[in-house]
């Protein structure tokens, strides 16, 4: 509260006048991300595929402004925007060939996918815009672990990204694969799902694997 108090340059009893604990201040954040979350009134495609991934990419944009969001606002209750990102989910999924069951488990999957890939671009760009040193630290023991021979699946991988497209090959590792794997997990999802739906079984069901 004081850090904030000192950004916002106030007194920090005066902040507590507008927040009263730290968890309020954490509900109202939260609150504030989810907001930004929501595809704007009339914007949401008509079909399910391409609304839940305008939602989807929505939340992956939210999370690259706001990477600290990712473990911060665990704790927070779902506030007015969650409860209104939650109902335009399932507005999304409207027209979707699935049951009710079907359709939790894919926003369900879709959630643990852009949060999975907006956590593992945030550590990417942490690593690469972090210290040169432990970058350089940690390839050098890479280096030496390759000569061992004891990694030879991880050295032929490396060998073949050289020092001058390293870069671009960080970039596809993270930002230019969200849209084939998002359509890849659709696609895996709705197969699955629609025919778990259809044989009348749980849409987590081991028999459809």
């Amino acid at each position: 509260m004081r850090r904030i108090a000192a950004r916002l340059g106030v007194s920090t009893m005066s902040l507590y006048h507008y927040v009263h604990t730290k968890a309020d201040l954490i509900a109202l954040m939260d609150n504030a991300l989810m907001g930004e979350i929501l595809v704007p009134e009339g914007q949401l495609p008509r079909r399910w595929r391409e609304a839940i991934s305008a939602i989807a990419r929505r939340t992956r944009d939210v999370f690259a402004r706001h990477p600290w969001a990712l473990l911060s606002m665990r704790r927070a209750p779902p506030g007015p925007n969650a409860m209104r990102h939650f109902e335009q989910s399932l507005e999304a999924l409207q027209k979707a060939p699935m049951g009710p069951e079907g359709k939790l488990a894919l926003l369900q999957l879709v959630d643990d996918f852009v949060f999975g890939h907006s956590l593992r671009t945030a550590e990417t760009r942490a690593w690469r815009d972090g210290d040169s040193n432990l970058a350089r630290s940690a390839e050098a023991l890479g280096q030496q672990l390759f000569k061992t021979g004891a990694l030879p699946r991880t050295a032929a991988l490396f060998a073949r990204v050289s020092s001058r497209n390293a870069a671009q090959h960080h970039q596809w590792l993270t930002e230019e694969r969200f849209e084939p794997a998002l359509a890849a997990v659709l696609d895996g999802a709705a197969r699955r799902l629609s025919r778990a739906t259809r044989n009348g079984r749980s849409p987590i069901s081991p028999r459809d694997r």
